[in-house]
C-alpha cells in the first residue's frame, strides 16, 4: 500500500496498520468486480443512447411477486421521522447532532469535497463525536455535543469514485470502500457499546447488482471484526432512473442488511438528464419547475413508498433544498412554507421521515410528521395497493416548459459558484438561499448541455439555446459571483463549466475530472 499524501498531525491514529489492512483487504475482493459494475454501466448507457427504453427485468420477476420483507430494524432506526445530512466538518457535525433530528447522515459524499484532509479529518470527527469527545470553537463561539443527540448514519462515496492518494498494488482504491472500511475498524465496536450500530446511507447504485457487491462487503467485513451478520444497517438511496426499476431487487440483496430506500430527488433528475442527453425529443423545464410533482417524480416517489412498505422497510423522503433567510421574515416565511409543504405531502403521502439541511428547519418539518404519525415510529400500515406504476410513467418526462433566460443564468451562475466553492474545499454551499450540492450542481450543467443538443431547448422568447450564447452568459455570471464577495476558485470554475456544457462529449461525472485537480 501506498499513501500519497500528507500524514498530519493526528491522521496516524485513523491511519492504522491494522485499519488499512481492512482497505486492502476489501480492495483485492471487491475490486475486480467494482469495475465490471462501472463498465456494465457504461453499457446501459450506450444502450439508453441507442434508445432502448429501461424497464422492469423479466429475469427478477419471481423477486418482485415473492413474498419477503427485510430483517427486523434495530431499535435505533426504527424512528425516522426527519433527518438531517451534512458534511463531516466539525461545526456541522455537532449542529447536525444537536439539531432535534431523529437521525444524522453524515456525509463524504455529494456536500462534501474530498480534499484529502477533509476525508481524514472528517473521520477524526465522527470518532471524537461518537465519543462524544468532540468540540469546536469558531469566532468566539464554542461548540459542544448535546446529551441526547441524533442516531449516526455515515455516507460514503459512491462506487465511480475513487481515492487517488491510497494506491494497493498500484492501483487507486474504492473511494467508498475506503471511507467505510476506516469508519468500520475504528467506531463499530463503539456504536454497538453505545447502544446503535455501524449505519450506512449508500449512493448512486444504478442496479441490484451494486446492491449486492455492497451486501458482500459488508458479509466480510463483519466476519473480518467479529461481528454478527446483519449488524451493518443501510439505506439505500434511490437517485438514478436505473435503480428506480430495480427498488424490489435493491432491497432483496441488501434484505439482511436493509434499513429502507431514499427519494433522493436532486441526483435522481440529473440522472434522467444524463441517461438521456441524447434524445432530441427529451427537455425538461427550468430546474425550479421540475418538482416533487412532476408527473414522473411523482410516480417515482409512490413506487418508492409501496416497495417499501410492502418489505418492511421505511421509505424516507428526499431533501429539500430551502434554507431560513436570515434578516428577511417575508423571504423566510415563503422558504418555510415551501419546506412544511413538502413535508406534508411526504407525511400524508405515507412516507416514514424525510431531510432536512439545516438545523432551523428540523423542528417544522418534525411536526408534520409528528401530525399524521403521532407516536407511531413508521407508517408501514400505509400499504398503497392503488398505486400502480408502469414503466411509461417513471419515464414520463413533464414538464417541458418553460425554459427562461432566468433559468439559464441561474443554472449557470450556480454551476461556476458550487465549482468554485467545491475547488476551494467546501462541498455543502448556500447559493441564492438554497443549499447546494454536487447533484444540484450536476443538474446545472447537464441540463444546460441537454438544452443545447435538444430540439426543444428553447427558450420561451424564442430563441434557441446553443453553446455561443451560454459563452456569451458565463462572464456576466462571473462577475455577479465575484461583486457578492463569496470566496472560491471562481475563474476555474467559469472554464470547466463553460467546457462540460458545450462541448461534445458528456462528462459522467462532474466530480470525476475535478478530483483530479484538488
Amino acid at each position: 500500500m501506498q499513501i500519497n499524501a500528507p500524514l498530519h498531525p493526528g491522521f496516524e491514529a485513523i491511519l492504522t496498520p491494522p485499519a488499512l489492512q481492512l482497505v486492502a483487504m476489501l480492495h483485492r475482493a471487491f475490486e475486480p468486480t467494482r469495475q465490471r459494475l462501472l463498465a456494465a454501466r457504461g453499457v446501459r448507457a450506450r444502450q439508453i443512447d441507442a434508445g432502448v427504453r429501461p424497464h422492469f427485468l423479466a429475469e427478477t420477476q419471481h423477486i418482485r411477486d415473492g413474498d419477503w420483507k427485510i430483517a427486523a430494524l434495530p431499535a435505533a432506526l426504527q424512528r425516522r421521522r426527519v433527518e438531517i445530512t451534512g458534511p463531516v466538518e466539525a461545526k456541522m457535525v455537532i449542529n447536525a447532532f444537536n439539531s432535534g433530528a431523529d437521525s444524522y447522515m453524515t456525509d463524504f459524499e455529494d456536500s462534501h469535497s474530498p480534499l484529502w484532509t477533509n476525508q481524514i479529518q472528517g473521520q477524526i470527527n465522527l470518532g471524537l463525536a461518537i465519543r462524544r469527545t468532540l468540540t469546536h470553537t469558531s469566532n468566539g463561539k464554542h461548540y459542544q455535543l448535546n446529551d441526547s443527540i441524533a442516531t449516526l448514519q455515515v455516507r460514503p462515496r459512491g462506487w465511480h469514485l475513487d481515492e487517488k492518494h491510497v494506491l494497493v498494488d498500484g492501483a487507486r482504491v474504492s473511494g467508498g470502500l475506503f471511507d467505510f472500511a476506516l469508519f468500520m475498524f475504528h467506531n463499530a465496536g463503539e456504536q454497538l457499546a453505545r447502544g446503535a450500530g455501524p449505519y450506512f446511507y449508500l449512493p448512486k447504485l444504478e442496479s441490484r447488482l451494486e446492491a449486492r457487491l455492497w451486501n458482500d462487503v459488508f458479509v466480510m467485513t463483519q466476519t473480518e471484526l467479529g461481528l454478527p451478520q446483519g449488524t451493518i444497517k443501510a439505506t439505500v438511496l434511490i437517485e438514478t432512473v436505473l435503480a428506480a426499476f430495480e427498488m424490489d431487487e435493491i432491497l432483496y440483496e441488501l434484505r439482511e442488511h436493509s434499513a429502507g430506500l431514499n427519494a433522493g430527488r436532486w441526483d435522481y433528475i440529473f440522472s434522467c438528464i444524463k441517461k438521456f442527453k441524447l434524445d432530441r425529443d427529451f427537455c425538461l423545464a427550468d430546474r425550479a419547475k421540475v418538482t416533487m410533482t412532476a408527473p414522473f417524480m411523482r410516480a417515482y416517489a409512490l413506487l418508492l413508498l409501496k416497495t417499501c412498505h410492502r418489505r418492511g422497510a421505511p421509505a424516507i423522503g428526499g431533501m429539500s433544498a430551502l434554507i431560513p433567510i436570515k434578516n428577511d421574515p417575508e423571504r423566510n416565511a415563503i422558504a418555510m412554507a415551501g419546506v412544511i409543504a413538502d413535508k406534508r405531502r411526504d407525511a400524508t403521502d405515507g412516507y416514514d421521515g424525510g431531510w432536512v439541511a439545516h438545523p432551523g428547519l428540523v423542528e417544522a418539518s418534525m411536526k408534520e410528521f409528528v401530525a399524521v404519525l403521532g407516536d407511531r415510529p413508521n407508517q408501514f400500515e400505509q400499504q398503497k395497493p392503488e398505486v400502480q406504476v408502469s414503466a411509461a410513467d417513471l419515464l414520463n418526462f413533464q414538464p417541458e416548459s418553460p425554459i427562461t433566460e432566468a433559468g439559464l443564468r441561474m443554472n449557470i451562475n450556480v454551476g461556476i459558484h458550487y465549482l468554485g466553492a467545491w475547488l476551494a474545499g467546501n462541498g455543502c454551499v448556500p447559493i441564492h438561499n438554497l443549499m447546494e450540492d454536487a447533484a444540484t450542481a450536476e443538474i446545472s450543467r447537464s441540463q444546460v448541455w441537454q438544452w443545447i443538443r435538444s430540439q426543444k431547448g428553447v427558450l420561451d422568447d424564442g430563441r434557441k439555446v446553443t453553446a455561443d450564447l451560454v459563452r456569451a452568459l458565463v462572464p456576466e455570471e462571473l462577475a455577479k459571483i465575484k461583486a457578492a464577495g463569496f470566496e472560491g476558485k471562481f475563474d476555474r470554475a467559469a472554464s470547466i463549466f463553460t467546457t462540460m456544457s458545450t462541448q461534445d462529449a458528456f462528462e459522467e461525472f462532474l466530480t470525476l475530472p475535478l478530483y483530479e485537480e484538488i
